[in-house]
């Protein structure tokens, strides 16, 4: 039987050999590649066809979220199970929303990790125990966080209003940005003003702080202002 060829994604480099080494010694999955961000994530997916992709959600430059959301836009087929140190309510609703097949979190042992990504290729669902537990139902698509209420619904935006957002509120220079993504300056410039209006923001430092209210970055993010 073939084996289940699996992706790691995280930007910690002893964090991904790690998962390497749990998974070694299954003989019914294989990892074929590593991604240290959600960009190198999405390339590789598209390079590399994983049946399953282990997928962190912080990272820099794109994040977890929106590379979920661009594989599976590219790659139907693809599972999408996400491995983060994150558990927040929030986040699995996110996830579910954009259509990954299983939550865990970081301290999940081996055991566990290989039975999930076994479960995601057979299209299963699959939650850490303490993540379960709370959904009470594992039919339930969606989980309401601590205080019973459900996440009032954001602005939407697009795939690539997402990426400027986040290299934005990183701290990369419209210069940059326009490197990162392979784009003119002069068209970064006219998402960035597109942008502050959608949301009705008119600084650098209130795009960083939506992209922190949004889970687009992590607090803590250094950044700079222009």
């Amino acid at each position: 039987m073939k084996p289940i060829s699996v992706l790691l994604v995280d930007d910690h480099a002893v964090v991904r050999e790690g998962f390497r080494a749990l998974l070694a010694t299954e003989r019914d999955i294989i990892v074929v590649g590593e991604a240290r961000n959600g960009r190198q994530a999405v390339d590789l997916s598209k390079t590399l066809l994983p049946d399953v992709v282990v997928m962190d959600i912080a990272m820099p430059l794109l994040n977890g979220l929106e590379a979920t959301r661009q594989i599976l836009k590219a790659l139907p087929r693809t599972k999408i199970l996400v491995l983060s140190a994150h558990g927040d309510d929030e986040y699995v609703e996110q996830v579910l929303a954009l259509g990954a097949v299983g939550y865990l979190v970081k301290q999940t042992s081996a055991i566990v990790l290989a039975k999930a990504i076994r479960e995601a290729h057979k299209g299963n669902t699959f939650f850490s125990p303490s993540i379960a537990k709370r959904m009470g139902d594992r039919g339930q698509t969606s989980v309401q966080g601590a205080s019973g209420r459900r996440t009032k619904p954001s602005v939407r935006l697009t795939s690539r209003e997402t990426e400027i957002v986040q290299l934005i509120a990183e701290g990369h220079a419209n210069k940059q940005t326009a490197a990162e993504l392979g784009i003119s300056i002069k068209t970064v410039e006219k998402h960035r003003q597109a942008l502050m209006g959608k949301l009705h923001i008119h600084d650098t430092a209130g795009l960083t702080r939506y992209a922190l209210a949004a889970g687009i970055i992590e607090g803590g993010v250094r950044f700079t202002i222009e």
